[in-house]
């Protein structure tokens, strides 16, 4: 079983930036982001691809070390709706659904972020 802890989150101002970290103890395929249960951001190492939230393309990036089995998601100009619980989540879910937290296996706790206006 693959376990994932996440850090990073906190509270910050509307236009700022944070840096999510999510550390794994094993391999999956797909290594993925969700805030409460709302995809933001995936990456699936098989096929090299990275698919983002519309709400997030252009201010978040996500990124991954294989090697270390560490996902990161460096999230800007933040918005209040941002604001929520952060998971870290892998599993092999098939392409369409790859943004649908359903579909994973191994869940994290979870990192708290908030944005204030």
């Amino acid at each position: 079983r693959v376990q994932l802890v996440e850090s990073g989150g906190g509270s910050v101002q509307a236009g700022e930036s944070l840096r999510l970290s999510c550390a794994a103890s094993g391999y999956m395929n797909c290594m993925a982001w969700f805030k409460d249960n709302e995809g933001v951001a995936v990456h699936c190492n098989r096929d090299s691809v990275t698919e983002y939230a519309d709400t997030v393309k252009g201010r978040f990036t996500i990124s991954r070390d294989i090697a270390r089995d560490t996902l990161s998601l460096e999230m800007n100009n933040l918005r209040p709706e941002d604001t929520g619980t952060y998971h870290c989540d892998s599993g092999d879910p098939r392409p369409h659904t790859r943004l649908r937290r359903i579909d994973y296996i191994e869940w994290g706790q979870g990192t708290q972020v908030t944005v204030s206006s």
